[in-house]
């Protein structure tokens, strides 16, 4: 690996054991064994470089857990067991979500990081509306995408702060979608 990639391997490292806001350019260069400089040569700063593992780690999340596909013979059934999953997933990455939370509190000062995060969260909509409706994304309804999309959204961030503050008390598949058709229920009155 070059330098580039070892300080990327160096900052992944960082963020699983010190999360984002506690890094220090320091810290970096000594987990990827290469010079402070570099970081600024290669990312410009600690934030951007950080920026990158964080999104790289995320975009490998997705890739592997972040199927919205359950098991079950309902739709119930499969959306309790893809929460199930998720919350589990939860437990084993915290060190992801932790420093997800982070970025976000830190992209309040930060404008750029700020926009990736809202593109990023965007897309997800999309893909959660489009997935949950089982359309291609190009064709899903823009009332799915801001409606189905924003409260799928809505409840995994919520799910993950409670599973990370509180997991014996988080709630479980089965828990959610009865509060899900409950909710429904009282939105019909």
């Amino acid at each position: 690996m070059g330098n580039r990639e070892d300080l990327l391997a160096g900052a992944r490292r960082c963020l699983e054991e010190k999360g984002y806001l506690r890094t220090t350019v320091r810290d970096i260069a000594a987990a990827s064994r290469v010079s402070m400089a570099a970081i600024g040569y290669h990312f410009g700063s600690r934030e951007a470089l950080l920026d990158q593992a964080l999104f790289a780690a995320m975009d490998e999340w997705s890739a592997a857990a972040g199927r919205l596909d359950g098991q079950g013979d309902t739709a119930a059934q499969r959306y309790a067991d893809m929460w199930d999953r998720k919350i589990a997933d939860f437990g084993e990455t915290r060190w992801l979500w932790i420093a997800s939370i982070e970025a976000f509190v830190h992209a309040q000062s930060s404008p750029e990081l700020l926009a990736t995060l809202a593109a990023a969260q965007r897309g997800s909509r999309r893909m959660v509306a489009a997935h949950l409706r089982g359309v291609a994304e190009e064709v899903v309804a823009e009332e799915d995408v801001r409606g189905l999309g924003s409260v799928h959204l809505a409840l995994l961030t919520g799910v993950m702060v409670q599973a990370l503050t509180d997991p014996g008390q988080a709630p479980n598949g089965r828990e959610l979608a009865h509060g899900l058709r409950a909710m429904a229920e009282l939105l019909e009155r």
